[in-house]
């Protein structure tokens, strides 16, 4: 199988991964732990993979398990003047 398609399916299981285990919801301590062990799992179930495409697939988990914006009233919209969004 080519490398591209084997990267595909690798960071498929990984994304799949991470939304059935509910490391979404963890610390980033927690999610970093995690992601080593998964990748460490990757790496035996995906051995044509080099360390190249497995840090690769390391950096685009964690990226994904990093919200885009923080969740909760202490990242709550703020307009100028200290105003809050509605």
């Amino acid at each position: 199988m080519q490398k591209e398609k084997l990267m595909d399916r690798a960071r498929d299981e990984l994304f799949s991964h991470i939304n059935r285990c509910g490391v979404l919801q963890a610390s980033g301590e927690d999610q970093k732990v995690w992601m080593d062990e998964t990748i460490d799992y990757l790496a035996e179930r995906y051995p044509d993979l080099g360390d190249l495409e497995l840090d690769h697939l390391h950096s685009v988990g964690m990226r994904f398990c990093a919200p885009a914006l923080e969740h909760g009233s202490s990242s709550t919209a703020k307009l100028r003047d200290g105003v809050t969004a509605a």
